[in-house]
């Protein structure tokens, strides 16, 4: 059975890396990544916050919110 995973970003350069080093390295046999673009998504904020997202890029595997590293608050995408 897969794990489920989402990759939430707002779509700068530090989320855009993130993204680059998540999608490369999470094994697609294991892992089932769905990548959210919250600047265009942004009826999906609300999902993003439910997880526990505070700021992206964020993963979040199983329920758990990762931060991956600072690149905007979830506030500033409302």
């Amino acid at each position: 059975m897969k794990t489920s995973a989402k990759f939430y970003h707002a779509g700068c350069p530090v989320c855009l890396e993130a993204e680059s080093v998540v999608t490369r390295y999470l094994d697609p046999t294991k892992v089932n990544v769905e990548v959210v673009h919250l600047g265009s998504a942004k009826n999906r904020v609300a999902e993003a916050e439910a997880a526990g997202v505070k700021s992206v890029p964020a993963l979040v595997i199983d329920g758990q919110p990762i931060h991956l590293n600072f690149g905007a608050a979830l506030a500033d995408l409302k």
